[in-house]
């Protein structure tokens, strides 16, 4: 007997088909800007394509950013766990969130990367070890501002070539106050703040 299968039912079967791997990876390539690679990666299994997916929703804003977390320091803490995605103590929302904190200026991506590692072993939000730790990036001048003279003060030598034209001791100087404050300084506002004091 011929088989006859009607066009509500195939749409019936379709609606209810998780994505496949392929329209996945065109998807990640056309919708989220990622490179071919990138997509292949994300789409190895549904539970990554699918976590992926979930970051992106809550961090709309760079998708490449959220791949380059779940591929790289997120996937490393898994699989040093030997744990599968599915049994991560960090949610998709979660990671979302500490994607947003670093956007907003409030976390520096080196803080970032120790705040990850604290969620992987506490299933903590960001915003709750940034709190209870004080990682919170400095980016106000005034508390900035004490830092940067201490630094300048302990320099001289440094600040002299600076003031001579060797534009390239600045790294060194930032990199003082950024060890001073225990990473928490922000490079940009610490930059800024070192020309400002030193033209």
């Amino acid at each position: 007997m011929p088989l006859r299968v009607s066009e509500p039912w195939l749409a019936a079967v379709r609606s209810t088909m998780p994505e496949l791997p392929a329209v996945k990876r065109k998807r990640f390539v056309e919708s989220y800007g990622l490179s071919e690679y990138d997509a292949d990666v994300l789409t190895q299994s549904r539970d990554i394509g699918e976590y992926y997916d979930a970051v992106v929703g809550v961090y709309s804003v760079g998708p490449k950013i959220a791949a380059n977390w779940v591929m790289g320091d997120f996937s490393a803490l898994l699989k040093g766990a030997d744990l599968d995605i599915g049994a991560s103590p960090v949610s998709a929302r979660n990671l979302g969130d500490l994607l947003w904190l670093v956007h907003d200026g409030e976390l520096s991506g080196k803080l970032a990367k120790e705040v990850l590692e604290k969620m992987f072993e506490s299933g903590d939000t960001a915003s709750i070890i940034m709190e209870r730790e004080g990682l919170r990036q400095i980016s106000d001048s005034g508390a900035l501002g004490k830092i940067v003279d201490d630094v300048i003060a302990a320099n001289p030598k440094q600040v002299e070539q600076l003031r001579g034209g060797k534009t390239a001791v600045i790294g060194f100087l930032v990199g003082q106050v950024m060890k001073a404050s225990r990473g928490q300084a922000n490079p940009a506002a610490v930059n800024d703040l070192l020309k400002s004091k030193l033209s």
